[in-house]
């Protein structure tokens, strides 16, 4: 076997053998009127009966010479087609280079004839070629096994490229984000674009990644959520908001999160939770149905069924059901961090009550929810930007629904009121002093902006990429971003 380095020299010697026929290996454009080729595949008996010359391009994927002679297999990104080059045909010189220069992985024009061969493949009849690309590295024959995960992820173009089944995923992905967009917009909800280089971040509980703005002399983060800005967007006066992009947040990468990842964000006055529960899969079960035809989907060896209406359950009582834990409600930070180191858990010292269940809930009981399940009414301290749940100093009125294991949605009805957003930011401040990375900042201007009023308001957030990865039965968020935060090769 051939070592790279051996196949690029060759290749390298084909590229100036065309250079010295007076060829551009590279041309800015192809000297031929092209068509797609699903558009001559969809329609070939026409270029059939019309017998004029037909242009197409496309990467040649297969390549059988038979003496003077060759057959090919290209395409464009839309399709496949069989190209027929005859040394009779395009001429022994034009033949002759073909056969010395041109390589499996390289982008060629051909024009010509379509015709129909004895076993009715359809093809084309080359009268001339061009070179638009020439490769100087080969395709890779497969991609398979363990060994090869890392660098799938690494060289992505490749791994579209040589496995069908990967550029459909990520086609499905944009067929999802379609469906949402058009979807909210037929109700009547705008699409907006927040910040995502901030003064201050603010909209979830995590650590950012900051930089520093040399022209402002000043700090800046990249976006751990684009909340904030859209309620500012509510106090404004529109009523239906939602964005589609990007959030960062500086934590570890595992199945379910990358550090670089992609949420759709939704708000609408004068509705609570409960209606905002109800809204969010009907939404989702509309865009489902599109994709795949039916009420259910697989994930992970689990048939995932939609019903009519999802069942809720209190954060505590998930906690009391799953990890076994009695009156988890009234159990004491000392004992709570007893049963968390029984499960693996090691937290530490300054960590509270509310957050060490809540880590206990993402690995003991968030994978045992199989079938969709909304839980509800968490602790406050776990939600400052949620209001209180009607009647409770102690819970908000939040949700967040989970399939088959994976948080897809968070939401809540929002607080509004400036007063009581500002004791919850203070002793979110008291959490950053005892050195809690994720504990949210004091944002002054936001409490500001409730100061003039923000109208009552549900708001939620979902995953893209876990939408993805519960759609295309994948288990892993790397699959289903198309270019994942990798650390590089050393």
């Amino acid at each position: 076997m051939q070592s790279l380095e051996a196949i690029k020299a060759f290749r390298l010697k084909k590229l100036e053998i065309l250079r010295e026929s007076g060829i551009d290996p590279y041309p800015a454009v192809s000297k031929f009127v092209l068509t797609g080729i699903k558009t001559v595949l969809e329609n070939f008996k026409k270029f059939v009966s019309a017998k004029k010359l037909t242009g197409v391009a496309g990467r040649i994927l297969a390549k059988r010479e038979h003496g003077g002679s060759a057959f090919l297999d290209i395409s464009d990104g839309t399709g496949k087609i069989q190209i027929f080059l005859g040394k009779d045909k395009i001429g022994e010189k034009s033949f002759q280079l073909f056969s010395s220069a041109a390589d499996i992985g390289d982008f060629i024009a051909v024009s010509g004839k379509c015709f129909y061969t004895k076993r009715k493949a359809m093809t084309i009849e080359a009268k001339e070629w061009q070179m638009l690309a020439k490769t100087i590295l080969p395709l890779p024959e497969k991609w398979h096994g363990l060994q090869d995960i890392e660098e799938r992820f690494r060289k992505r173009y490749l791994d579209i490229l040589m496995n069908p089944e990967v550029k459909e995923r990520f086609l499905m992905r944009s067929g999802l984000l379609a469906a949402l967009r058009a979807a909210l917009g037929e109700d009547g909800f705008v699409e907006v674009e927040t910040p995502v280089l901030q003064p201050l971040y603010g909209g979830a509980l995590a650590e950012p990644f900051k930089t520093r703005h040399r022209m402002l002399a000043m700090d800046m983060y990249l976006r751990i959520a684009p909340e904030l800005y859209l309620k500012r967007l509510l106090a404004a006066g529109f009523g239906k908001v939602y964005e589609i992009g990007k959030n960062f947040r500086n934590e570890g990468l595992d199945a379910t999160h990358n550090p670089e990842f992609t949420t759709i964000e939704l708000y609408e006055a004068y509705r609570d939770a409960e209606y905002l529960r109800e809204f969010a899969w009907k939404l989702l079960k509309k865009i489902i149905l599109k994709s795949f035809g039916k009420k259910s989907f697989k994930f992970e060896g689990n048939l995932i069924k939609l019903p009519a209406k999802i069942p809720t359950v209190p954060f505590w009582q998930v906690l009391e059901r799953y990890a076994l834990i009695p009156q988890i409600e009234k159990i004491s930070v000392d004992d709570l961090t007893l049963r968390a180191r029984q499960f693996g858990i090691n937290p530490e010292p300054e960590e509270t009550k509310e957050k060490i269940a809540d880590e206990i809930f993402k690995k003991i009981a968030r994978p045992k929810m199989i079938q969709p399940v909304y839980v509800v009414n968490y602790p406050i301290a776990m939600s400052p930007l949620a209001k209180n749940l009607p009647g409770s100093k102690e819970l908000v009125d939040r949700f967040q629904l989970i399939i088959g294991g994976i948080e897809l949605i968070n939401g809540f009805s929002e607080l509004n009121d400036p007063g009581e957003q500002t004791r919850r930011f203070l002793g979110q401040e008291e959490q950053r002093a005892k050195h809690d990375k994720e504990a949210h900042p004091m944002d002054e201007e936001f409490v500001e902006m409730l100061g003039y009023g923000m109208p009552p308001a549900a708001g939620l957030g979902m995953s893209i990429d876990r939408l993805t990865m519960l759609l295309t039965d994948t288990q892993n968020i790397k699959e289903a971003i198309l270019f994942p935060t990798m650390k590089p090769k050393e």
